[in-house]
């Protein structure tokens, strides 16, 4: 079983991701979902956080990432950042969603040297939004920040975009295709319920105009 079956398997186990194609999530945006990730979730199992820890160092190595910082997102990629740096022995900062509007203002948060070179950590890759904004502030404030490294990525064709607009390089520890291939082995998706996910990932808005309101959850997308 290679790192990326191990990963999905993990977050299905937990269920820090959930997958729900006949009554989908509704989220922030108003799109509908056939799945939900909280990898909050992996704080409250040690071993398993240890153990993914111990993939984002291993795939750092294979990749020849040597970062003199690590950066998480807020708020979801605050603790891997922490797990991450405390094992590499390397500074950490974080980034808020926005300038504090009280005390010196700031957003990135934490002491770094300008022209520093900076990982970022997210747990999870939607449109890329949030994980690119983190990126411009940290390269306001003169840090070097040219990777991302997420625990799982949905695949979105608007992300890949994104991401190469801005010249950063994305290494995920899972993928989506993995991700609900595994979901089928363990028995937690119907085989016929497959391609109904999948088709989600690519055209995610013509997918949400399939439902009625009423066969809709709504969650904290946050």
């Amino acid at each position: 079983m290679n790192i990326a079956q191990q990963v999905a398997r993990m977050l299905l186990r937990i269920k820090a991701v959930t997958l729900s194609p006949k009554t989908p999530y509704k989220f922030v945006s108003g799109m509908y979902s056939p799945i939900y990730t909280d990898n909050r979730l992996l704080m409250g199992y040690p071993l398993k956080r240890k153990e993914i820890t111990g993939f984002m160092a291993n795939l750092m190595k294979e990749k020849g990432l040597a970062p003199e910082i690590i950066a998480g997102t807020s708020t979801a990629g605050i603790p891997p950042a922490a797990w991450l740096a405390e094992l590499l022995e390397l500074p950490m900062i974080y980034v808020r969603g926005n300038t504090k509007d009280h005390g010196k203002g700031r957003q990135v948060e934490g002491v770094m040297k300008k022209g520093a070179k900076v990982l970022l950590i997210e747990d999870l890759i939607t449109t890329g939004k949030s994980s690119l904004a983190a990126i411009d502030a940290i390269r306001a404030e003169g840090g070097q920040v040219n990777t991302c490294l997420a625990f799982l990525d949905y695949g979105f064709k608007e992300a890949k975009e994104k991401y190469q607009g801005k010249k950063v390089t994305l290494y995920t520890l899972t993928s989506f295709e993995e991700l609900v291939n595994t979901a089928v082995e363990m028995g937690l998706l119907q085989e016929n319920e497959k391609e109904v996910v999948l088709g989600w990932q690519k055209d995610p808005w013509a997918w949400t105009a399939k439902f009625k309101p009423e066969q809709v959850r709504s969650v904290d997308y946050s």
